[in-house]
């Protein structure tokens, strides 16, 4: 028949048509209540409650305590990088063709949770190895942790586009999200160092490792209650099982995946190389003690949980290009007002890294719920709902730039002559790490604002996409109720429905 889309074969009797019409409309109309909300942002704190000693340790502990030259810490995050560039495409094209009874994304966050939490606690394991099998160790470790976080956090961040048909409660669930990563990071940030002295003593590879496994049990039971209390709903208007060569060709001529993923790259940018920079900037610049660092880090993470609740009832109220347009710039000109800051331990820091982690974070919701609409915004203009490879480029362009600021970072130390665990640092690595922390972020949320301008899917644009997209699903409705009330009903269960 002209004009239609050829139906899958289905061996269900003509009743499970209607059936699974019925249960498609019934999704439609429901929504995640609270409860869901939370179980979804446990999902990211269980990644992030060692995931962020990544973001926040890693770089300090291979060079000051697994004993790493920074020149080859960078040659590690750049070579791991470069292996997801394969790897986490491929999972994202996995996890679109993948169909269980707990849908397409959740059974990942349930099979890979107890490999990712032994790679952690391996990754902060020193083996009495030379110092080529020690970088080997730690290239490998790392490797195997980024790679199962990746069969983890690909489907979870997925899963935060199918988890309702509306653009409110993605924001709404996004939000939960970034709270979880707050209150999670927050844990971290209070308790890893603390339980390094209480649970090493004098050794602090064992001090780590041991906090690393008491953290990494915790994640473990993160996911599970994530996997347990939320569910999909949203599928594609029309099922296809087209091949990975069409997929991969038709994404690519979608004008906003691409600038969408340039965006996401350099939204991570700045936050990414203030993380890398910030304990050396607190031991090296300000010449804090161990109890100002875990406070300066903690009222940066209580302001970043504020910051993602603030983004839903902003979001609801704003246009969110527009938001994260104003944002970026805003946070420019304070990242670069910091560095004229005088930087002694004190209150007025605290309260500037306090505000500058608050608005940072407001658009980071906004950035991932931004991604389920250019879903939509795929799926309106080729007919396909590629959810997992949307998704996993967009994790993959997140990582290449975590492995770019750390090897950012890592290379201006050994640039400027930085030597982990010495009593003094020469000027000039000091000055560098200052730049890093303030002046470099900046550049990066002007870079941001830049790439925001290039997007097209505002609030009215969405509002077509997502009507139109509506239109369809109920039209298809009507065409599979259609088939299902021509067919006998004397069919024998197992005979395939007939093509449209």
């Amino acid at each position: 028949m002209a004009g239609f889309t050829r139906l899958p074969q289905v061996e269900e009797p003509a009743c499970g048509l209607a059936n699974r019409r019925n249960k498609g409309s019934n999704m439609q109309r429901e929504h995640p209540g609270l409860l869901e909300k939370m179980g979804y942002g446990l999902g990211d704190a269980g990644c992030n409650i060692v995931g962020g000693a990544v973001f926040l340790f890693l770089n300090y502990y291979y060079t000051d305590v697994y004993g790493l030259s920074a020149a080859t810490v960078a040659i590690i995050w750049l070579g791991v990088r470069v292996i997801e560039a394969v790897s986490d495409p491929l999972i994202g094209l996995l996890a679109d063709r993948t169909w269980s009874r707990w849908g397409k994304f959740r059974p990942y966050i349930l099979f890979f949770a107890l490999p990712y939490a032994l790679f952690c606690i391996m990754m902060f394991t020193q083996p009495h190895f030379g110092e080529t099998g020690k970088a080997l160790y730690a290239f490998f470790t790392y490797l195997f942790m980024s790679i199962t976080y990746s069969f983890i956090n690909i489907p979870y961040v997925a899963l935060g586009s199918v988890i309702s048909y509306d653009a409110k409660d993605r924001v709404a669930c996004q939000s939960w999200r970034f709270i979880g990563v707050g209150v999670a990071t927050l844990i971290l940030t209070l308790s890893l160092l603390p339980m390094v002295a209480w649970l090493g003593g004098e050794d602090k590879a064992l001090g780590y490792q041991r906090a690393v496994t008491v953290l990494s049990l915790l994640g473990l039971v993160m996911f599970l209650l994530c996997f347990a209390l939320v569910r999909e709903r949203v599928t594609a208007v029309v099922p296809k099982n087209d091949t990975l060569r069409n997929d991969l060709r038709d994404i690519l001529r979608n004008d906003q995946w691409p600038r969408l993923l340039l965006l996401t790259f350099v939204n991570v940018l700045p936050g990414f190389i203030r993380m890398a920079a910030t304990l050396y900037f607190l031991t090296w610049v300000m010449q804090a003690g161990a109890g100002y660092i875990t406070l300066f880090m903690s009222t940066g993470v209580v302001g970043m949980i504020l910051g993602s609740a603030l983004a839903k009832p902003l979001s609801d109220r704003f246009c969110k290009l527009k938001i994260f347009w104003w944002i970026s710039l805003f946070l420019t000109l304070w990242s670069a007002g910091m560095y004229f800051l005088p930087p002694t331990p004190g209150a007025l820091f605290l309260v500037v890294y306090f505000i500058l982690n608050l608005v940072h974070q407001v658009a980071q919701p906004i950035n991932w719920s931004v991604m389920a609409d250019v879903d939509d915004y795929v799926e309106w203009k080729s007919g396909k709902r590629l959810t997992g490879i949307n998704f996993s480029c967009n994790f993959l362009a997140l990582k290449i730039g975590l492995a770019l600021s750390g090897s950012l970072v890592s290379a201006t130390l050994a640039l400027f002559h930085y030597s982990g665990g010495a009593a003094s640092q020469p000027a000039a690595a000091v000055q560098s790490i200052q730049v890093l922390f303030c002046l470099v972020p900046a550049l990066g949320y002007l870079a941001t604002a830049l790439c925001v301008r290039l997007l097209h899917v505002d609030r009215q644009a969405m509002v077509t996409v997502s009507a139109e997209l509506n239109r369809r699903r109920e039209n298809y409705a009507q065409l599979t109720d259609y088939v299902a009330g021509q067919q006998p009903h004397g069919r024998a269960n197992g005979e395939p429905a007939p093509h449209v």
